[in-house]
């Protein structure tokens, strides 16, 4: 009889306030999606409507619900706060990626996720982390979207392209470009008036259906009617009726929020996520992806709820087609985070469904694998980016930039694919916004990938695009170009344009000191140095500010930049960093190098060579020459006739080696009581006679001495020379004593220093001779500090490690006395 009541009283209502006819969360038809504007900033001034939730405050009558009565909650400053946890669909992705997952292949150590935290990479022996290679990042939880005054985004992306594909999206997403059907402000006020006349006898029927109307407001009144002290009651009575309300009318109440533009951080959304947890065990899948989808157009995050989905899409693996895996993996990203035990079948559905994506389905994934920083194996992403491969031309420009995301991410470098966005980047640039030229740069910088083509489109684009780039945008492509070692002169216009713009958004940098540098460091790489932009990074109010972050290890770069100002401006007058954190620094990196650098093989192998054909320990320094640089050398010093000098004061407790022994012999001892006879070619006898006599050919029976030779087996990679002649300790003598060229630079005491690199493939650009911006800066700057670069390149050095020592000994004398 009570319910028959109720019914007959929720259907005069219903009578008088026409039922909602709109939900497409949950009807069968397909419509279209658009992109989704940042929100604005909201104004209430209306704060005595609110007063009225503390004097009604009082214990709900199911669960224990409480309101707890907070005017800020309201109030936009607050709305706008440190709280909010809201996010955009253009949001920064780069710097929520956090790295929770073991990184997958190729480069396992270097994470390029834009502002995770500043760590050197052991994996890339010196490549400079400044900007991608980061760790794991706290959110910032003090920083809030709506705190940032918005710029107008250059060019209108749809993120969510990829539900107009399918008709199948329609039960679990929402429509963005559907909005209700619009009421006057008119037609609203009765219902605000109702409300006060109802009060607590609503029905959670009535509440519903009221929140769902005033929904359908036309958005410029959202303000007026949030700000409304009704409304206010009206939300306290839909809290009251929550643990009431069907799983429809939840569902529709949600929904109603994301019309009215209510504020991420609002106190009765939490109370809304709260009771969606408790009931996730009861909803359906659809349902579930519906909510999650709704959370994501509220602005957001849920992690605990999408937690709940996470169990139930293991549960419900079977029910999983292609539209409910997309939408899954677009939830993923948007949540940034993937349960590490939902990874392995979410990459077997990837495989089973891949054939049947659209375009822009295959966009969306990659960008789900991306921001939620899921790793999976190597053949998946290859065969996914093989997909995409097939596909480009019909792709958008979103979808493009989506899969370089996912490849940034993997390390993964695709040929095919890169190939391909040689033909596509030049013809789409002049249509595409600044963030994704930003991310086609960084995409290419983090692969290592230069490709003139791509670089002159998105540097000709760039200087009509300055007055919609971020701090962020600017600083990231000036980093990429650097890296990559585009020269000024290639295009005159971009990085002046780029430079300007930083100079426009200095304020932004008070908050993001890490966009400053990044964008310095990669100027200094093509020899570029604003000096004012320099002045500000290092003023002692800038550094000190920017060091205080928790978030970020920015010490070495500031160090790079300083130690790079004093080299490469003479007449810098400007501020410097402290001594005192510098010495900092220097240990810090130092300590590094000794962990992990100092004891690769090749580097141990050639400095024990070294050490072998100069004389000993004392004649080879392994050291950071430059420790800004982050990155070691093998230094020696010769005098005016050619022959080593000591140079390592202490070689006993120099850094550690691999054979301890292997560092005390000289030319004329050691390898005599090493018996390390070995038989060498005419062709090496050739070279190694061009080298120590080029007008005079050593012959055979000049330099012979068999009887003071053992005969041993060649020491490392097993007999290379059939036929020819012992090697003596005459040659080993010969070798240590060449002659340095009248022309070879020598300091003010006759001195000729050489810096010894041992190169690694992630100094170059791939296939390619192009050092990496870092290697070309370094170079640089030690041939200003009076030095003779030498290189033992990775092709040809990490071979000859499998060859016998002769080789390599020969092979070390040439790349010196030759460089000279």
């Amino acid at each position: 009889m009570l319910g028959s009541s109720r019914l007959m009283a929720s259907c005069v209502l219903c009578r008088r306030v026409p039922r909602l006819r709109y939900f497409p969360g949950l009807r069968k038809d397909f419509t279209k999606a658009q992109y989704v504007p940042v929100k604005q900033e909201d104004e209430m001034d209306d704060l005595e409507g609110k007063k009225e939730i503390l004097q009604h405050q009082e214990a709900f009558r199911q669960g224990g619900y409480r309101l707890h009565y907070n005017p800020s909650s309201y109030h936009a400053s607050v709305w706008n706060s440190a709280t909010s946890q809201s996010q955009t669909d253009n949001d920064d992705e780069d710097e929520q990626c956090l790295s929770t997952l073991a990184p997958s292949f190729w480069q396992q150590s270097n994470h390029y996720s834009v502002s995770c935290s500043r760590h050197l990479s052991s994996s890339q022996n010196t490549l400079l982390d400044l900007a991608f290679n980061k760790g794991p990042e706290p959110e910032r939880s003090s920083v809030s979207p709506y705190d940032r005054k918005p710029t107008p985004p250059d060019v209108k992306v749809d993120t969510r392209a990829f539900l107009k594909c399918r008709p199948g999206y329609a039960s679990m997403t929402l429509d963005l470009t559907q909005r209700p059907h619009p009421i006057e402000w008119d037609e609203a006020v009765p219902l605000l008036q109702k409300v006060t006349v109802l009060k607590g006898s609503m029905k959670p029927s009535d509440v519903s259906q009221f929140l769902v109307e005033l929904s359908r407001l036309h958005p410029d009144k959202m303000t007026l009617v949030r700000s409304d002290q009704r409304f206010i009651m009206l939300l306290r009575y839909s809290v009251e009726n929550l643990r009431l309300f069907t799983q429809h009318q939840l569902l529709e109440v949600l929904q109603s929020f994301v019309w009215l533009d209510m504020p991420s951080a609002h106190t009765v959304l939490g109370l809304y996520e709260a009771e969606l947890i408790r009931r996730a065990n009861q909803m359906t899948l659809h349902h579930l992806l519906l909510a999650a989808d709704l959370w994501r157009c509220i602005g957001r995050r849920v992690p605990q709820f999408l937690q709940h989905l996470y169990d139930s899409v293991r549960l419900n693996l079977g029910q999983i087609g292609v539209p409910e895996l997309v939408q899954l993996m677009y939830i993923m990203g948007e949540g940034r985070q993937c349960s590490k035990d939902l990874i392995h079948p979410v990459e077997q559905l990837l495989m089973r469904h891949l054939q049947q994506l659209y375009p822009e389905e295959v966009g969306a994934v990659c960008l789900g694998l991306f921001k939620s920083q899921t790793s999976i194996s190597e053949g998946a992403v290859t065969r996914i980016v093989d997909k995409a491969h097939s596909v480009v031309e019909e792709m958008s420009d979103f979808a493009i930039v989506n899969v370089l995301k996912l490849l940034r991410f993997s390390y993964l470098y695709h040929r095919a694919w890169l190939q391909a966005l040689s033909r596509e980047i030049p013809r789409r640039a002049h249509g595409m916004g600044v963030q994704g030229l930003m991310h086609v740069a960084l995409a290419c910088s983090a692969l290592h990938y230069r490709d003139d083509n791509i670089l002159l489109a998105i540097a000709e684009r760039i200087p009509s695009l300055v007055p919609h780039c971020r701090s962020k945008d600017s600083c990231k492509l000036l980093w990429a170009f650097g890296t990559l070692g585009f020269l000024p002169a290639q295009s005159p216009s971009f990085y002046p344009s780029l430079t300007e713009a930083l100079r426009r958004r200095k304020a932004e940098f008070q908050r993001y000191p890490e966009h400053l540098l990044t964008g310095l460091l990669g100027l200094s790489f093509v020899s570029q140095f604003p000096e004012d932009l320099i002045a500000l990074a290092l003023s002692p109010a800038f550094v000190n500010s920017a060091l205080k972050s928790a978030q970020l290890e920015l010490k070495k770069d500031f160090f790079t930049l300083d130690e790079t100002v004093a080299l490469e401006l003479p007449q810098w007058s400007g501020p410097r960093l402290s001594c005192k954190l510098r010495e900092e620094v220097v240990e810090m990196l130092w300590k590094f190098a000794q962990s992990d650098v100092c004891r690769k093989p090749e580097v141990l192998e050639a400095e024990s060579a070294l050490q072998d054909l100069l004389g000993g320990e004392q004649f080879v320094l392994k050291r950071m020459i430059l420790p800004h640089t982050r990155s070691i050398d093998l230094e020696v010093h010769l005098d005016s006739t050619g022959q080593p000098m000591p140079v390592n004061p202490e070689p006993h407790t120099a850094t550690p080696s691999k054979d301890n022994s292997s560092s005390k012999y000289t030319p004329h001892q050691g390898w005599e009581s090493k018996d390390v006879g070995v038989t060498i070619t005419e062709g090496l006898l050739s070279q190694l006679t061009n080298i120590i006599k080029p007008t005079e050919p050593l012959t055979p029976s000049a330099p012979v001495k068999p009887t003071s030779l053992h005969r041993v087996e060649p020491d490392e990679g097993g007999r290379l020379f059939d036929t020819g002649l012992d090697l003596t300790s005459d040659i080993i003598e010969t070798l240590g004593k060449s002659r340095i060229q009248a022309s070879a630079p020598q300091d003010s005491q006759g001195i000729v220093k050489l810096a010894i690199q041992v190169s690694g493939r992630n100094h170059y650009c791939y296939h390619s001779q192009q050092l990496l911006g870092l290697h070309a800066m370094k170079r640089r700057q030690l041939k200003l500090s009076g030095y003779r670069v030498v290189e033992l390149s990775h092709r040809v050095w990490f071979p000859m490690l499998r060859k016998s020592r002769v080789e390599k000994l020969a092979h070390l004398h040439c790349k010196i006395y030759n460089s000279l």
